[in-house]
């Protein structure tokens, strides 16, 4: 009750304030018309540029929060049913081995992935060294090799933010838009900003990813939590590469059936040329 009356009180003294102030302006006004109607021209256009942009701006936040819930819901289902998956028991317990140990052999690609990145040997090339087709090409090769499939470079004018369409192994439409960018040039809420308005309501995402070669400011990183998007930055792109993080639509685990660095770093290099 208490508070109540407090938050009566306030508002009311706000009306108060208000219509005191609004009395003041219109005495002011008609002392003073022709400064009144000058200063009234600016303040109609921005409460016009602020009633326009209010339906715009909660159509952006429901989005992008309907967004990021259903990325929610699909990832836990895919992390159920994973967990749901029956595994021999030669898997979970392999038998002991008599005298020396015969080497592994590298097993031939498959179609199966489970979306989990494998161990690879060291990066064998550089991302900043390529050109942006290049960048993109190599981020694709990556999605592919992990087990993605019905993958397109789309980057480019007219792009409306999206460089990279694939389909991830669980189902899931993955968006993703490379930014290469030098140590020096971070990432900001703006390039976040303009990707979140467009990678769940124009191109039907289902999982938002930006990757850099660089690093996100503290607010890039705030926004992309707030709407469910993704970062992926220069450090975890190299581990993701290597085979040591996890892809952007899961966490990393070795895994057969993958294309070895040196075949990824060809077909970037190949796209670049």
């Amino acid at each position: 009750m208490r508070g109540l009356l407090v938050t009566f009180a306030l508002v009311g003294s706000l009306i108060c304030a208000s219509a005191l102030l609004f009395v003041r302006f219109a005495h002011w006004a008609g002392n003073h018309p022709l400064t009144a109607a000058l200063l009234a021209i600016p303040a109609v256009a921005v409460l016009y540029t602020l009633l326009r942009a209010m339906p715009r701006f909660r159509e952006l936040r429901r989005a992008a929060q309907g967004g990021m819930a259903q990325a929610d819901r699909e990832l836990a289902a895919a992390q159920e049913e994973f967990a749901r998956m029956p595994w021999p028991d030669d898997v979970r317990e392999p038998s002991p081995t008599i005298g020396p140990e015969e080497p592994t052999l590298p097993l031939p690609p498959s179609a199966a992935h489970d979306g989990r990145t494998a161990v690879l040997p060291p990066l064998a090339f550089d991302f900043a060294a390529l050109d942006p087709d290049g960048f993109e090409a190599a981020i694709a090769a990556l999605c592919e090799r992990d087990g993605c499939f019905d993958i397109e470079v789309v980057g480019g004018a007219g792009d409306l933010g999206a460089d990279v369409l694939a389909t991830a192994p669980d189902g899931r439409r993955v968006v993703i838009q490379c930014k290469q960018y030098g140590p020096a040039h971070k990432v900001g809420s703006q390039d976040l900003q303009r990707f979140g308005g467009t990678c769940w309501t124009v191109h039907g995402a289902q999982l938002a990813a930006v990757v850099t070669t660089s690093e996100f400011t503290a607010p890039a990183e705030e926004y992309a939590a707030a709407c469910g998007i993704r970062c992926v930055d220069g450090a975890s792109l190299h581990a993701w590469a290597e085979g040591s993080g996890p892809a952007p639509w899961g966490p990393a685990r070795a895994d057969e059936g993958t294309v070895p660095l040196e075949d990824l770093a060809g077909v970037a290099l190949a796209e670049e040329a």
